[in-house]
């Protein structure tokens, strides 16, 4: 005689939620809390919520469901322990910066990896994404790359008109020079 167990609403509630962060996140970081006490979690999800970024625990075996569900297998070989899932709805470099900040001042909270986008990634990922400049710079940098080019042109097309002044003027004067001698 096999039974089957139905899962529970609030199981299946739990897992539709994690499912849809992950579908609504362009990146989802994991990381072990191991130690942490209540205060220092919510210390850590302030500079996350500031950077467009929810800091969430759940239990692994829902998480595994939903990261599944939602395609991302390869959060499973992470979940592992006490984890935690930070889901990225704003600036993925920036949300990378401050987990990482937090990870430095708190040796209790380890980065596992996550995904961006769909691609996979290890610690050292999250880390290599956190060391990127910031949104607001690289969108500077571009502008100045654009710009750069724009002013040599502008310099040169003033170069023109400014060197045939130059060389009428010297032409007048050396006429003007040759009539008084």
């Amino acid at each position: 005689m096999t039974t089957t167990t139905t899962p529970r609403p609030d199981k299946v509630a739990i897992v539709e939620e994690i499912t849809g962060k992950l579908n609504e996140s362009v990146a989802v970081f994991v990381s072990e809390y191991r130690g942490m006490s209540v205060g220092q979690l919510a210390n850590l999800r302030t500079p996350l919520r500031a950077a467009g970024a929810e800091h969430k625990v759940y239990k692994n075996t829902l998480a595994r469901l939903a990261a599944n569900n939602a395609g991302y297998e390869s959060l499973s070989e992470y979940l592992l322990g006490p984890t935690a899932l930070t889901f990225v709805t704003g600036d993925s470099v920036a949300a990378a910066k401050a987990l990482l900040d937090q990870s430095k001042t708190n040796p209790l909270l380890v980065i596992k990896g996550g995904v961006l986008g769909d691609t996979p990634m290890t610690a050292d990922d999250v880390k290599a994404l956190a060391s990127l400049p910031s949104r607001e710079v690289l969108l500077a940098q571009l502008a100045g790359a654009f710009q750069a080019p724009l002013v040599k042109t502008a310099g040169l097309l003033q170069a023109l008109p400014r060197n045939f002044a130059y060389g009428l003027s010297a032409l007048i004067d050396q006429k003007a020079a040759a009539e008084a001698a």
